[in-house]
């Protein structure tokens, strides 16, 4: 299961039925749970954990040093869930001292080639980075959102549940959830319909998202104003979420 030119530090934890290709660098305090396989020239650095069948590709790099400035050798952490898929050249840093210490990352992800997520990153599950996707520092991302290849987020920057972002896209301010944004610099473009009835939202649903779109793009109100009104009009768990979104931003929403 582990090739015999893999260099597996003693202090590494590996489930018993851990596949490790050729010439991969596993380090100390390194933990990677059952049915993983991680594929040939693969770094893994620690403090990491890995959750159950993460699946790594050739030449990425996980769990490695930050890349900020201020960073000085402490033991900050990368934790990820279960069934993450790493692509080929993608590179995911530890956490700093000055946020939380840790980049953590949830389950069912997938990280095309290329993908760069920046110390103290918060991601969810079932998110989609594509190609060359590259994140800064402290971006937090909610579930179900896909971001297009070559596209770059700013630090500090969220996304609420069920965002999408086109291709290319320069994204400087907050994205509220099930909302569609593109271009450079990103600007909304509609909900992300087709993801939401992917995801089994109901028409009762969508309509509210719909109207709850409209008050905050297009009637002219102030976003206090907006939210209120669409607490007042709905009940729906989905319109709370969209407005809990645009209530947390810390950046200001994309308009």
């Amino acid at each position: 299961m582990i090739h015999p030119t893999a260099l597996i530090d003693p202090a590494a934890r590996l489930a018993d039925d851990v596949e490790v290709g050729p010439f991969t660098v596993v380090g100390p305090d390194v933990e990677i749970g059952a049915g993983s396989r991680i594929g040939p020239h693969v770094v893994i650095k620690g403090p990491t954990v890995l959750g159950a069948r993460t699946r790594i590709f050739q030449f990425a790099s996980v769990g490695e040093d930050c890349q900020d400035k201020k960073y000085a050798g402490e033991p900050t952490r990368l934790v990820m869930g279960d069934d993450n898929v790493i692509r080929e050249g993608a590179t995911l840093h530890r956490g700093t001292v000055q946020d939380r210490g840790e980049t953590s990352i949830g389950s069912r992800n997938l990280f095309m080639a290329y993908v760069h997520v920046g110390h103290d990153c918060v991601i969810g599950d079932d998110c989609i980075l594509a190609n060359q996707v590259t994140l800064a520092g402290h971006v937090k991302m909610g579930d179900f959102v896909i971001i297009g290849g070559l596209s770059a987020i700013h630090q500090f920057c969220h996304f609420g549940d069920h965002a999408m972002a086109g291709g290319g896209s320069i994204i400087t301010k907050d994205t509220p959830a099930c909302v569609m944004i593109n271009g450079n610099p990103a600007q909304v473009h509609g909900l992300n319909l087709v993801g939401l009835k992917r995801r089994g939202f109901s028409k009762e649903a969508i309509r509210a998202l719909s109207e709850s779109y409209k008050l905050v793009y297009r009637q002219g109100l102030t976003t206090e104003q907006a939210l209120g009104q669409i607490r007042a009009r709905f009940a729906l768990p989905e319109t709370e979420a969209f407005a809990a979104s645009i209530e947390v931003s810390t950046r200001g929403i994309i308009r």
